[in-house]
């Protein structure tokens, strides 16, 4: 067996592990029967999406190259720490993204749009190192912020909701959809010039057979926050430009992968590229479904 798809597969493996322990009470029960009260759900949780913030800040700084002389990258972990304490840490571990929706979070979901358009249409100011740091941080801690707002969770019942372990279900099942319909019946180009190997076809395909997937998460798990079909049909959507944003900063900074941690995956911003999108997405659509 080809020694590259050997390593590919091992670390897809452990990545889905890890995921798989640290969204669902999964980790925590391990972990206590090894030690018993050592550890809670939400704590595995929240330690994943650190790690994850600050290993996609640092490839964001490896990739953008920022200027060794310059100021800027020595204020990005920071000004991302602030960031990501101030106004997400804390409102999860006091259970407050629950009962209110405030001026920051519309500014925060604001700011991720303006970090997108900017990519795509206005490149060059992100060759300044002044463009790298608000970008990094604004495409880090905002969306990782957000993942912390998903779950629900009770420290005296021991519990902890499932909807980040369904939407990582979602976004790797609509990415697996869209890879086999584009791979068998796709012939128009998506987005040629970024991501050659997307095709409207694969999109589609990936569109219909999420609802799918989302309608039977849905009809087993109902007690979940929002309807999965949605949350499925906004992931099958999202998930892709996703993708194509990821493809676009890449492109732009001639590199092939955002880093090498997960062995034969790439980077973390590799692995995660779709999620960082649709989470702010999916937040937004929780928001709108509880106010409606």
């Amino acid at each position: 067996m080809d020694k590259n798809l050997v390593l590919r597969l091992i670390g897809g493996l452990l990545y889905g592990l890890v995921v798989v322990l640290c969204t669902t009470n999964l980790g925590a029960q391990f972990i206590n029967s090894i030690s018993p009260g050592l550890v809670q759900q939400q704590n595995l949780y929240y330690g994943l999406i650190t790690f994850f913030l600050f290993m996609g800040a640092w490839e964001c700084i490896k990739m953008m190259k920022f200027d060794p002389k310059g100021w800027e990258k020595w204020v990005v972990f920071p000004v991302i720490l602030l960031v990501f304490y101030q106004l997400f840490s804390k409102r999860y571990f006091n259970h407050s993204f629950y009962f209110d929706f405030n001026i920051s979070e519309i500014l925060a979901l604001s700011l991720i749009a303006i970090a997108v358009i900017t990519l795509f249409r206005f490149p060059k100011e992100l060759y300044f190192d002044s463009g790298k740091l608000i970008f990094t941080i604004i495409y880090t801690s905002i969306p990782f912020g957000f993942a912390l707002a998903l779950p629900q969770f009770s420290s005296l019942e021991q519990t902890f909701t499932l909807e980040v372990f369904f939407l990582f279900i979602l976004i790797w099942s609509s990415d697996s959809f869209a890879y086999f319909t584009g791979k068998f019946l796709g012939k128009h180009k998506m987005a040629p010039k970024i991501s050659p190997k997307k095709t409207w076809e694969g999109f589609a395909g990936g569109v219909f057979l999420t609802i799918i997937l989302g309608y039977i998460i849905e009809m087993y798990y109902p007690d979940l926050r929002g309807n999965y079909i949605i949350v499925g049909l906004l992931v099958s959507v999202f998930g892709p430009f996703g993708d194509l944003v990821e493809s676009q900063l890449k492109r732009n900074f001639g590199v092939k992968d955002s880093g090498n941690v997960i062995p034969g995956h790439g980077g973390i911003l590799d692995r995660l590229d779709s999620f960082i999108i649709c989470v702010p997405v999916v937040y937004l659509y929780f928001i709108l479904d509880k106010l409606l």
